[in-house]
């Protein structure tokens, strides 16, 4: 198992590598072909918009077998970038925006597999921990791929860029490939023409699924929502140059590595629901920091609110693999993606809005939304347990992917 292990912590560290060093040139790319900050903002809505998809997309995992499509979606991804050397000028800037979409629509098919794939790799007690590191991988090459990514376009272009984070997604599978499954989920038989309805069911039916779902939602929505208001705390508010914003990315990615690496431990000991609870608290208590008209208390709240944020997303992806039905992981594992990162389409131009009645009005809203959420899950975690009869106990050992049972 701990072969599987380290085998999904490469994957995501070669696939952050690829995508956060292309997901950048993207944008500075079409900037430069066209000089229009409009149309190079386009491209990241172009990777985002797919996630909306992800209850239909996802039933494609549950129909075929899972291990060969998320490799040949990462072969596809690979010959897709590699079109992009034929981009000469501003006529060939619909092909970025192409393979930019494409990109968005294997994240949701790579993302769902690799979640419906790793509880037929490991142990049900390893998934906390591999999916805290797999964070941490992630985590740290938004970090450094950036800043690699921007150098190579400077010193040779974009096509460079695109041979670069083409040869990610080929080494990613290969080392899918060589993966060792006890089994195949997707090859159990399932009820046809379930549709996204059976994925919404599944998902959100099941308390101890809903509630890390619905605050991991809550944070990552909360996340776009403020990202003006710290822009504005940094510049007007602070009077700082906007380069302190590099300063404030660091410092939550810092906070998020940590955060991966610790958060496998809490959920085994403490349970996903409380886990997440507190990962949605320290979010709140990082965007009330950043409130503070002192740059240190910004800094810190960054790192504060960089450990809580993958907290909530690590606990929700684990409690969805453990509770889900094996036969249907593809789907939920999707429509668990587009619950979580879906209201960020809503979440960030309602927080350009907000932010003209202030810099601090969006942080103090979004404190109080993601406390209410985690009071609220709480209070719905202890009113649940108390209503359980002690008289019918779980099994104790429980294969990974079958149902628990009834509440």
């Amino acid at each position: 198992m701990r072969r599987n292990a380290s085998l999904f912590v490469a994957i995501s560290l070669l696939s952050g590598f690829g995508s956060s060093a292309m997901s950048l040139v993207n944008g500075i790319w079409i900037l430069d072909l066209t000089g229009s900050t409009g149309l190079a903002a386009l491209a990241g809505l172009c990777v985002y918009a797919p996630v909306l998809a992800g209850p239909w997309l996802g039933g494609l995992l549950d129909r075929v077998p899972r291990r060969p499509l998320v490799i040949a979606v990462n072969l596809l991804l690979a010959a897709a970038l590699l079109t992009l050397l034929t981009v000469r000028g501003p006529g060939q800037t619909w092909l970025i925006f192409t393979v930019s979409c494409a990109y968005g629509v294997s994240y949701v098919l790579i993302d769902a597999g690799e979640t419906a794939l790793l509880p037929s790799a490991l142990a049900p007690t390893e998934l906390g921990d591999v999916n805290g590191w797999r964070s941490s991988a992630q985590e740290g090459m938004k970090l450094v791929a950036p800043l690699a990514g921007a150098g190579l376009y400077a010193w040779r272009g974009g096509p460079a860029v695109a041979v670069l984070s083409a040869a990610m997604p080929i080494l990613v599978a290969v080392l899918y490939a060589v993966l060792r499954l006890r089994w195949t989920p997707a090859d159990q038989r399932i009820e046809p023409g379930g549709g996204p309805r059976t994925g919404l069911v599944a998902l959100f039916g099941e308390r101890a699924t809903r509630l890390p779902v619905v605050l991991a939602a809550v944070s990552i929505a909360m996340s776009g929502f403020t990202t003006a208001g710290i822009y504005a705390i940094v510049v007007t508010e602070l009077r700082l140059p906007t380069t302190f914003l590099g300063v404030l990315a660091s410092a939550q990615g810092a906070g998020s590595i940590l955060g991966g690496l610790i958060v496998g431990r809490l959920i085994a000991a403490r349970g996903a629901v409380a886990v997440g609870v507190a990962g949605t608290a320290l979010f709140a208590l990082g965007c009330l920091a950043r409130c503070l008209p002192w740059w240190p208390a910004t800094v810190l709240g960054a790192v504060v609110a960089g450990v809580g944020l993958p907290a909530t997303l690590v606990a929700a992806v684990t409690a969805v693999q453990t509770h889900t039905p094996a036969a249907l992981l593809g789907r939920v594992a999707a429509t668990a993606n587009t619950a979580m990162f879906g209201p960020l389409v809503a979440a960030i131009p309602l927080g350009s809005a907000a932010v003209h009645l202030g810099a601090r009005p969006p942080l103090i809203v979004a404190t109080a939304i993601c406390l209410t959420a985690a009071v609220a899950a709480t209070v719905t975690r202890r009113s649940t347990a108390r209503g359980q009869t002690p008289t019918m106990p779980a099994p104790p050992h429980r294969k990974a992917g079958t149902s628990p049972a009834s509440r």
